[in-house]
C-alpha cells in the first residue's frame, strides 16, 4: 500500500511545484539567474568628469567632458561626427564659423558669441549663450553639445555615465517588458545585471535570437532580455516605429558664379610689369580662350602684403577682346626672386590680423583694377597650415562673392596625403577647382617619367569629384614636356614647349613610339655617354586628356601656360569646349 501511496505523493508534489512555477518562475530567477550587478561607471571607463558617447547603438572611443552640468564634444569627436565647418585657432583662443552671409565669433571660455555680417556696413551683435561655447583642457578644445547643434542636426541625451547621440534617424523595432525582469550585460542568465526593468518598460529591439534579443533601454542601456520577456519578440511579432528626425539645422547654399559654359583658362606667367604688354600676342594664339590669369601677385611679407604688377589698362585690353580676368595671388614667385625674404606662409593665413590684410587688400586692388576674379595659387601649404588655409577661403569666398568676383584655387592632384589642402571645404566655398594635372614627374626629381600621364590625370579628375560637383572641376593641361638625360652626374631634365616638338624629334633624329600606358608618344635615345628619354605632350596626349575630361563632364579646361602651345593643341581644345 505504502509503495502505490509514494508515487502519487511525488506526482502531487511536481504538480504543485510546476504551477509555482507556471504562477511565478522567479523561483527559478532565485536559484539560477546571477544577482551580480554591473558597475556602470567601470562599464562605461568613465571618469567623473567624463562621459562615454553612444553614437547610434555604438560605444566609441571618444569621450565626453561634463563641465557645469554642460555636454562638452571634444574638437576630434566633432569633426569625425558633427560638422568639419568649425575654424578653432588654439593661439588666438578663438572659434570661428564663417557662412556666406555671416561670422560667428566666440573666445575659448566665453558664454558670449558676436555675429559679424560679412557687409562692412551692418554692425556686430553679441548674444550670451548662458554656458561656456568652448572650453580648454590641456591642448584640447572642448565644444558645447547647444552650441554645436547652430552647425549640425544632431541629440544628445545626458545620463549619468553617458550621453546618448543620434545623427542618423530611421525606423526601429519597439517592444515592452511583460514582467518585472533584469538587463542583462551578455545572452546568458548567468551574466550581471545591467539594469532592471519594470513590467511595461519600453525597450528597443536591435537584434533578435533564439533566446535572447539585444536590447536599448529607455536611458540608452544596451544589453540583453530573454525574449519569453518581451511581449511582442515572445509572440513572434515585431512592432516598429519611425524615428523623428532633426531637421533644425540647414547648410547655407553657397551662389556658384559660374560662367554660364566651360571654363578655358590660360595662365600668363610674367617675371615683371613689362610682360603686360605681351597680352595680344598670346591670346591671339589662344582663340577659344574666356579667362586670362595673369600672374600679379604674389605675398612678399608675413603680414599679408603681396607684391603687384598689376595693370588696369591690361584689364581694359583683356574686357575688350572678350577676355575676363582672374588675377592670381601666389605664395613663391616673390619668394623665388628673394630668397632673404623668409614668406612663412602658416604665419600669415594663421594669423587672423594677417589673413585679414591680404584679403582686404586683395579685394581693394580686383576693385581698383575692376578683376572679374582672383585665382589662389597657394603651392606651399603645409599640413599644419592646412585649416588656416581653408578657413582663409572661407573668408575670401565670403567677400568675394559679396563683391561679385568669381574665386577660383589650384590644386595639385588630391592624393591622400594632400587632404589637408581640405578639398571638401574649396568644393563648398570657391567657384572653380583647377586641378594642376602635371608635374607627375618634375625638375629636381630622383625620378625620369611623364609629366602627365593618363592615370595621373584621371587620378586628379577622380579625386577631384569625390569633393567637388564637376561643374566647378578644371582640369590644368601641361603645354610643355622633359627630356631627360642620366649620366655619370646623375639625373637631369630640361623642360620644352609643346610648340617645340616637332623641330626636336626632327633636329635630334628621334622615332617616338606611342606607350599605352601613359597615352603618350614615348622616345629613348643615347647621345654619347647621355641616355636620353621623353615622354612627349603633343597633340596625340592631349587629344586623350581631353576625351577623359569630356567623359567626367568637368567644368573645364585650363592650360600652363600661354605661348606654349600650337595651333593644332588650341584646334583640339576649342572641338572639347564644343
Amino acid at each position: 500500500m505504502k509503495r502505490r501511496i509514494i508515487p502519487v505523493l511525488v506526482a502531487l508534489a511536481l504538480i504543485v511545484v510546476i504551477g509555482a512555477i507556471a504562477i511565478n518562475d522567479g523561483l527559478l530567477e532565485q536559484f539560477f539567474y546571477s544577482d551580480d550587478r554591473v558597475d556602470l561607471r567601470a562599464y562605461f571607463g568613465v571618469s567623473e568628469d567624463r562621459l562615454a558617447i553612444v553614437l547610434q547603438d555604438e560605444i566609441l572611443e571618444d569621450q565626453a567632458l561634463l563641465r557645469d552640468g554642460v555636454c562638452y564634444f571634444s574638437q576630434e569627436t566633432v569633426r569625425k561626427y558633427f560638422t568639419d565647418d568649425l575654424y578653432a585657432n588654439l593661439s588666438e583662443g578663438v572659434v570661428l564659423y564663417t557662412s556666406p552671409a555671416v561670422t560667428l565669433s566666440v573666445q575659448v571660455g566665453s558664454t558670449v558669441q558676436e555675429e559679424i555680417p560679412c557687409q562692412a556696413a551692418e554692425a556686430p551683435s553679441n548674444r550670451d549663450l548662458g554656458y561656456a561655447a568652448v572650453v580648454r583642457e590641456g591642448d584640447e578644445l572642448y565644444y558645447a553639445a547647444d552650441y554645436l547643434k547652430q552647425f549640425a542636426n544632431f541629440t544628445a541625451d545626458v545620463y549619468d555615465y553617458h550621453v546618448q547621440v543620434y545623427t542618423q534617424w530611421g525606423v526601429k523595432q519597439v517592444d515592452a517588458v511583460n514582467r518585472d525582469t533584469a538587463a542583462r550585460l551578455n545572452a546568458d542568465a548567468k551574466s550581471p545585471i545591467l539594469c532592471d526593468l519594470a513590467k511595461g518598460d519600453p525597450v528597443e529591439v536591435l537584434e533578435v535570437a533564439q533566446d535572447w534579443s539585444r536590447i536599448k533601454t529607455a536611458d540608452s542601456l544596451i544589453g540583453y532580455v530573454e525574449n519569453k520577456r518581451l511581449e511582442h519578440v515572445s509572440k513572434s511579432e515585431a512592432e516598429t516605429q519611425q524615428e523623428e528626425a532633426v531637421t533644425d539645422y540647414v547648410e547655407p547654399q553657397q551662389a556658384f558664379l559660374s560662367l554660364g559654359g566651360k571654363v578655358c583658362l590660360g595662365w600668363h606667367s610674367m617675371g615683371n610689369a613689362s610682360g603686360n604688354e605681351s597680352l595680344e600676342d598670346l591670346a591671339a594664339g589662344a582663340p577659344c580662350m574666356n579667362v586670362v590669369a595673369p600672374t600679379w601677385f604674389s605675398l612678399n611679407d608675413n603680414m599679408g602684403g603681396f607684391r603687384s604688377l598689376a595693370s588696369q589698362d591690361y584689364v581694359e585690353r583683356a574686357h575688350a577682346m572678350g577676355l575676363k580676368v582672374w588675377g592670381v595671388l601666389d605664395d613663391f614667385n616673390y619668394q623665388n626672386e628673394t630668397p632673404e625674404a623668409n614668406i612663412d606662409l602658416l604665419a600669415v593665413l594663421s594669423s587672423s590680423t594677417s589673413r585679414r590684410a591680404l584679403i582686404d587688400g586683395i579685394m581693394s586692388t580686383a576693385a581698383q583694377l575692376g578683376l572679374d576674379g582672383i585665382n589662389i595659387d597657394f603651392e606651399m601649404v603645409s599640413e599644419d597650415c592646412g585649416e588656416h588655409f581653408a578657413q582663409f577661403l572661407r573668408e575670401l569666398s565670403q567677400q568675394s562673392h559679396q563683391a561679385g568676383l568669381t574665386l577660383s584655387v589650384d590644386d595639385y592632384v588630391p592624393y591622400s596625403y594632400r587632404s589637408y589642402y581640405r578639398m571638401d571645404v574649396q568644393g563648398k566655398v570657391v567657384d572653380y577647382v583647377i586641378i594642376m594635372g602635371y608635374d607627375e614627374h618634375w625638375a629636381g626629381g630622383d625620378e625620369a617619367g611623364s609629366v602627365a600621364s593618363i592615370e595621373f590625370v584621371g587620378d586628379g579628375i577622380r579625386l577631384g569629384l569625390a569633393d567637388v560637383p564637376a561643374e566647378k572641376l578644371v582640369n590644368a593641361l601641361p603645354f610643355y614636356w622633359r627630356v631627360w638625360k642620366t649620366d655619370d652626374t646623375g639625373l637631369s631634365s630640361e623642360a620644352l614647349r609643346i610648340r617645340d616638338v616637332e623641330d626636336y624629334v626632327e633636329s635630334h633624329d628621334i622615332t617616338p613610339v606611342w606607350d599605352e600606358a601613359t597615352c603618350q608618344n614615348y622616345a629613348e635615345w643615347t647621345e654619347g655617354d647621355t641616355f636620353c628619354q621623353a615622354w612627349l605632350e603633343d597633340a596625340d596626349s592631349i587629344a586623350v586628356k581631353l576625351n577623359l575630361m569630356s567623359m567626367n563632364e568637368i567644368g573645364g579646361v585650363a592650360v600652363w601656360r600661354l605661348g606654349y602651345g600650337n595651333a593644332e593643341v588650341w584646334s583640339l581644345i576649342e572641338d572639347y569646349l564644343k
